[in-house]
């Protein structure tokens, strides 16, 4: 595997080269010095590590689930929560789940043997697309059970490849993978790994866990009222803002509440400039007594989608016209339509809210105005079509349980070798 290794570094030192102009890279090379002394002052000899491994905030949102019932259930153990991105890394390195927070050292072969030495994890999760050759080795070399959470391949993955069955080989590092539907499954049969099981996705775990943990948004409260019209763009871009609110120029029955992707004063005043006509509010310059009477509320902060989308009637959730949508599910689960962008054919989710007739797919204005014109006039339709999202959220939750119940018998072994 030298071109791995040699793309590693290659990797490394674009990274470096970078850095000085590029905030993000930066973190990635400051996040990663001094490491391993910090490591050994943070890990005991008797301490008996978990080791969970996620790339970034996404992924760490689907171990979550895990990552908190490992701690109710089992609290011998102490938590290595490890992120490959700054994104990740720096929103949640405060996250008080888990015992120790860091960076993962980039995956050579010495790195890898120096972490493992370091931490001597009884057991190692990684979740969804996280597949380190020389990380996962070792650790099978080892004997550490290891296992693959909420991942979920496709036919076009190098694994499946002719070309890329001597990287492939890394798949048989794991002692079980926990996937997201039966394709993967079928995926992996293929090329002989069957220690596979179906679960499906723990963020629909972690999305009910937002859900009864929301908070209450007294501004966002005043500013719906006694309306039962209210429109939430969770995540949008300026091509989705571009479409929804043409329609909703002509369409003052609806209020708004518009939570973009991107918070600049570049971008928000492109939204006000679309808005013309307009009361709009932005909630961090607003009061409860100003914002009654607005028609647009701008969620001009991070941290309050999940518990503002419990506010809407009607869900849009934004990036199906650029690189892939976000996250349906914090919305769904609330329980009504969700809205989203043509680019969502590799999102399962979306596909599966699209087949439960709880999610809409639109491309262009009038599919957008149709549908919303369906739901302001039918209202029997609009309360079906949120009970068939909620359904949907609800039907497939478990994958934690279904997980942790797998791994019980060598998380009951560890103990029982060191009583």
């Amino acid at each position: 595997m030298w071109f791995y290794n040699f793309g590693l570094i290659l990797y490394v030192w674009a990274i470096r080269l970078v850095a000085p102009r590029h905030p993000k890279a930066r973190l990635w090379i400051e996040g990663r010095k001094d490491l391993f002394r910090r490591m050994r002052e943070a890990i005991a000899p008797t301490d008996r590590i978990i080791w969970i491994h996620v790339a970034s905030l996404g992924e760490f949102e689907q171990g979550r689930p895990i990552i908190e019932q490992l701690r109710k259930t089992h609290p011998e153990y102490k938590i290595l929560l490890t992120f490959f991105s700054p994104s990740g890394y720096e929103v949640r390195k405060d996250y008080k789940g888990a015992d120790i927070i860091t960076y993962l050292p980039i995956d050579t072969v010495g790195n890898a043997r120096r972490f493992l030495r370091t931490v001597r994890p009884v057991m190692a999760f990684f979740v969804k697309y996280e597949f380190w050759y020389n990380y996962l080795h070792i650790l099978n070399h080892r004997g550490v059970p290891t296992y693959s959470v909420s991942s979920i391949f496709r036919p076009g993955q190098i694994f499946f490849r002719p070309y890329g069955r001597q990287y492939g080989r890394v798949l048989r590092c794991f002692s079980r993978f926990f996937v997201q539907n039966e394709e993967s499954s079928l995926l992996l049969s293929s090329i002989g790994i069957d220690q596979v099981e179906v679960v499906g996705d723990t963020r629909f775990d972690r999305v009910l866990q937002v859900r009864e943990a929301r908070k209450q948004l007294p501004l966002v409260e005043r500013f719906v009222g006694d309306s039962d019209r209210v429109f939430v763009a969770g995540s949008s871009w300026l091509p989705d803002e571009e479409l929804f609110l043409r329609y909703f120029a002509s369409h003052p029955e609806w209020k708004l509440i518009i939570a973009p992707h991107v918070i600049k004063e570049e971008h928000l005043a492109q939204i006000r400039q679309l808005l013309q006509g307009k009361k709009v509010a932005r909630y961090t310059q607003s009061s409860v007594e100003t914002v009654a009477d607005a028609d647009v509320l701008i969620i001009d902060c991070f941290g309050l989608l999940s518990s503002v989308y419990h506010y809407g009637r009607v869900a849009y959730v934004g990036g199906g016209f650029g690189v892939g949508i976000h996250n349906v599910l914090e919305a769904a689960v609330w329980g009504m339509p969700v809205l989203f962008g043509p680019n969502n054919k590799h999102f399962q989710e979306a596909q599966g809210l699209i087949a439960a007739q709880g999610g809409f797919e639109v491309s262009d204005d009038a599919g957008f105005a149709q549908l919303m014109d369906r739901f302001t006039k039918d209202e029997a339709f609009l309360q079906e079509s949120a009970g068939r999202a909620a359904a949907f959220v609800e039907k497939l939750t478990g994958a934690t349980e279904r997980v942790l119940q797998a791994v019980k018998p060598e998380l009951e072994k560890h103990c029982q070798a060191q009583s």
